[in-house]
């Protein structure tokens, strides 16, 4: 259903392999857990610039497994993801239709409206 490419400026993306539909599941990708007494050493790692908010209060981090850590930022983005946490995964469903060829991004807001500003620069 996907494949990795290179996105031009962002280094690696995840692309339609095929034509997706809104509200198709693109994604289920397993979690490793990080406990908020770990945060710290993450960030001094290139692991920061992959983890996801994780928890029922957020303050947890997770890696995403398979993909899901190569997903590209947009503030337009072509899917939203979700904590599965019954499931200990990540969730990436498509809000429109996603020809094939096309760069699949999310809001790393959480919230796929947010135009709330990143801690650093956004290539979109």
């Amino acid at each position: 259903m996907v494949k990795v490419e290179e996105s031009p400026g962002k280094g690696r993306g995840v692309f339609a392999a095929r034509d997706i539909e809104k509200g198709e599941i693109i994604e289920r990708s397993p979690v490793i857990v990080i406990p908020k007494e770990q945060r710290g050493l993450i960030r001094k790692t290139v692991l920061r610039r992959y983890v996801f908010r994780w928890g029922a209060t957020m303050r947890d981090y997770a890696i995403a497994l398979g993909v899901g850590s190569l997903f590209n930022h947009s503030y337009n983005p072509k899917a939203v993801y979700r904590n599965n946490h019954e499931e200990m995964c990540m969730e990436f469903e498509a809000l429109v239709d996603i020809p094939e060829g096309t760069e699949i991004t999310v809001n790393y807001n959480r919230d796929p409206n947010s135009n709330k500003p990143l801690p650093y620069d956004v290539i979109d």
